[in-house]
């Protein structure tokens, strides 16, 4: 294939391949007369698989990105059907995906992301980290699997692929430590609020930071969310208590709490808005309001970007108090949307909060993952190690006058390693 970049960069829905790509004749098709599917070609078998995802727009977008450059990659680098690849085709594509080559075409120069139709878009914004070639290897796998089972092709060639054992998963590092989030909270509160597009800007940056730290929300959480999801109702004790029905992972609702604080926050932002103190059951008002146009939920890229602009200009506001803040606003200009959600289960496992509590409140599966934002345990092992177990090598030696082991017997050195 000739090396240009992807210039007719389609996604799968709408994406044109030459017929002597497109896997109508592709090596590994299955018989048609057994196959479930009307697909003629891997373009329609991809979408047929995809349709089943159509209902989860996270998931959906997550499947259509892997399997896009897989399909790219093939006819654009490999120069055959997708139906036509091998095991040894898989194994190019697991090297690739660790450093895609020739980067001009498939990396974005800036490592921004930007709309198809644009000359600057590519599949890759950079190599992807081990965690995402295994997430982009499993999603594959699934794909291959379900296409057997279709019918449509006859074996599934990423089977064969060695599975390298997933390491333990470590404690979660994409967090703001308590010091670091006071910084945080530091800058929104002295945002100047002399002309009206400040005031919004203010009243934007603290509500966000505030959603996503109390109720420890995913970035497609807050985007598609409505101030009609908070409800109140009694408590046992007769004392008003409000939750936010929050949509996750696989439609999976669950409720979390919303504490007096935050509800004085909502009202605090609504009021900025123009808008009543409370919402009703019926207010389809996005969670975060738009600064123009109509009111209708933002993309979850225009809220991503929104948080990296609060954590951007809060680095830039560090830097200016001296070059002892450099170390802390580089580790701000890393963090995102996602950070929040661990900084506030990593905040709620430290302070005491019970596990099978932030998990409910995280929307989380198992207790192990949300075991993984206990960072106080390491803390206090880092402290108890560092205390107790050391070289001391400015000790004096024992057989120094006044030293505490001078008048201990020497000991007679063995022959034998001890291996404990």
């Amino acid at each position: 294939m000739p090396d240009t970049p992807l210039a007719s960069a389609q996604p799968v829905e709408s994406l044109v391949i030459p017929a002597r790509l497109d896997g109508r004749d592709g090596t590994n098709r299955g018989d048609a007369r057994n196959s479930q599917l009307a697909a003629r070609n891997d373009l329609d078998a991809l979408r047929a698989w995809l349709a089943n995802y159509a209902d989860t727009q996270t998931t959906f977008d997550s499947y259509r990105k892997e399997a896009e450059r897989l399909l790219l990659w093939a006819v654009v680098q490999s120069g055959k059907p997708l139906s036509s690849l091998t095991h040894e085709d898989l194994l190019l594509f697991r090297v690739f995906l660790a450093n895609p080559q020739p980067e001009h075409r498939w990396v974005s120069a800036s490592g921004g992301k930007y709309p198809r139709g644009d000359a600057r878009w590519r599949p890759f914004n950079g190599p992807l980290s081990p965690a995402s070639q295994r997430q982009a290897l499993v999603i594959l796998n699934g794909m291959f699997t379900w296409l057997v089972d279709a019918g449509y092709l006859r074996g599934n060639p990423m089977a064969l692929l060695r599975q390298r054992g997933k390491p333990a998963a470590p404690r979660v590092t994409r967090y703001l430590s308590v010091s670091l989030w006071d910084e945080v909270k530091g800058f929104v509160a002295q945002l100047p609020q002399d002309t009206a597009a400040q005031q919004a800007y203010s009243a934007r940056c603290r509500w966000l930071t505030t959603l996503f730290y109390l109720q420890g929300m995913r970035l497609s959480e807050v985007a598609a969310g409505r101030m009609g999801d908070f409800s109140r109702r009694l408590g046992a004790d007769g004392l008003e208590q409000w939750w936010l029905r929050i949509v996750g992972k696989g439609a999976k609702e669950r409720i979390v709490p919303a504490s007096p604080e935050l509800i004085a926050e909502l009202i605090r932002y609504r009021k900025a808005n123009g808008l009543p103190p409370l919402p009703g059951r019926a207010d389809d008002t996005p969670l975060v309001i738009p600064f123009r146009g109509k009111r209708r939920c933002m993309s979850r890229s225009a809220v991503h970007d929104a948080i990296r602009s609060v954590f951007g200009n809060a680095a830039d506001w560090l830097r200016t108090r001296g070059p002892e803040f450099a170390d802390r606003a580089g580790e701000l200009d890393r963090a995102s949307a996602h950070w929040l959600r661990h900084t506030s289960g990593s905040h709620q496992a430290d302070g005491g909060v019970d596990l099978r509590t932030v998990r409910d409140n995280l929307g989380h599966v198992s207790l192990n993952t949300t075991s993984l934002y206990l960072h106080e345990e390491e803390d206090r092992r880092y402290r108890e190690t560092v205390k107790r177990h050391r070289m001391n090598w400015e000790a004096r030696p024992a057989s120094e006058p006044g030293s505490a082991q001078s008048d201990r017997p020497a000991q007679t050195a063995t022959a034998e390693p001890d291996d404990h």
